[in-house]
């Protein structure tokens, strides 16, 4: 699967933020559900425009993001 099948940014939706296509829905609010605990079933039933690939899409955007950049943890108050 390509997540670039499923996900687009576009300044005049949401800010230019990376969303799933079709929707509003912003990967970030994805993400932060999941990490909160939600499981991909609860977000379809949240959002009915998602679907379990584009779940996986937003995963798979958010893992090559992290293999691209990376935020020293002490930019982010972490001391370690």
């Amino acid at each position: 699967m390509k997540w670039q099948n499923y996900i687009v940014v576009n300044p005049r939706i949401c800010h230019g933020k990376a969303c799933i296509k079709g929707t509003r829905i912003m990967i970030a609010v994805i993400l932060d559900n999941l990490a909160n605990g939600m499981t991909p079933e609860d977000l379809i039933k949240e959002y009915p425009s998602l679907n379990s690939k584009s779940i996986q899409a937003a995963m798979k955007y958010a893992a090559e993001i992290v293999r691209e950049r990376v935020i020293p943890l002490s930019a982010l108050g972490f001391v370690g």
